[in-house]
């Protein structure tokens, strides 16, 4: 990451450089929020407040796969657990320093409400999801702990590829994600372009260890037309070895980097992806409870006391970290 091409095209992005690996980049939805009071499906289905959301990386330049689907840039990235790295402590205070920043011209704004931004300035929520495989760093634990000290709460996301950072985590994130992109290895293979030849290995290794996890666990199913659209038995099998608290079918969005990858006909309709969770429904027992159509996105899960109500989070994050 010392490649000042890189850092300046990264920058013109939108990405605030916290460290050497580690960025912070506005989402499209924290925006939203502020401006119009529109919350990302992530709020509908799990309570997070837009506004007050932090996207992040602690490993921008590391990763093991080159997904078509993916947004970012690739060709460029170290592949295996960081041997240099932005420390924890710092990693967190710059990341919050570089929202402040970037939100700091919202607060004339005369259609961003004054209270919503002002909460915005405290981030209750980290999605360590911007870019990268967060497993490969090293100092993830640490992380996670300093953001529950200060009653911030974390998804992490992660491409399942690496078990044994799965089983290194402590303390464990508020919710883990773990992507499932391909019904099967040749399909991975494919569209995932891993480094590792045992990849597909390693994710289903990482799916048994998900299963006892004692943390709110989501599978995703990033779906792309003509390429991992389909195959609905076989993403069955794989979320029923998994059994996480939610799955979500989720379709491919064309943008950034995945332009030079994939066409428009690749974006499937929302309808394709109600019909895909419909039939996984079937196939799994869990139940389809809610859906955003312009995320492209439906949410299954297992409520066998029907507490879950659409629009309501199943478990208020606050009490997560209690």
């Amino acid at each position: 990451m010392g490649d000042q091409d890189l850092t300046t095209e990264l920058a013109g992005q939108g990405y605030q450089l916290t460290g050497r690996h580690s960025a912070v980049k506005l989402c499209y939805w924290t925006r939203e929020s502020l401006v119009h009071g529109r919350d990302c499906y992530k709020g509908r289905f799990y309570g997070i407040e837009s506004h007050r959301c932090l996207q992040m990386s602690p490993a921008i330049d590391s990763c093991n796969l080159h997904c078509r689907f993916c947004w970012r840039n690739q060709g460029w990235e170290n592949d295996g657990m960081m041997t240099e790295y932005d420390e924890p402590e710092a990693l967190l205070d710059r990341s919050i320093e570089a929202q402040r920043r970037i939100l700091s011209g919202f607060k004339g704004e005369a259609d961003v409400d004054r209270g919503r931004w002002e909460e915005s300035q405290t981030p209750r929520h980290i999605a360590i999801s911007l870019t990268g495989e967060p497993t490969l760093y090293p100092k993830i634990n640490r992380f996670l702990a300093l953001c529950a000290e200060r009653g911030i709460t974390t998804f992490l996301v992660t491409n399942g590829t690496n078990p044994d950072g799965l089983r290194a985590l402590d303390p464990l994130p508020t919710q883990l994600y773990v992507s499932v992109t391909a019904p099967n290895a040749e399909v991975f293979r494919r569209l995932t372009l891993p480094t590792d030849p045992h990849a597909w290995d390693r994710l289903l290794e990482s799916l048994e260890i998900v299963r006892g996890l004692k943390t709110r666990r989501v599978l995703r199913h990033t779906l792309v037309r003509g390429w991992n659209l389909g195959w609905v038995d076989h993403y069955a099998e794989l979320d029923l070895l998994a059994r996480p608290d939610f799955v979500e079918p989720k379709g491919y969005v064309y943008m950034g980097r995945s332009r030079q990858r994939l066409g428009r006909d690749h974006v499937p309709e929302h309808t394709e992806i109600a019909a895909f969770a419909r039939a996984l429904s079937d196939r799994t027992g869990y139940l389809v409870l809610d859906e955003s159509p312009e995320s492209k996105v439906c949410l299954l899960g297992r409520t066998a006391e029907g507490r879950y109500l659409p629009g309501r989070a199943p478990v208020a994050l606050a009490d997560a970290l209690a």
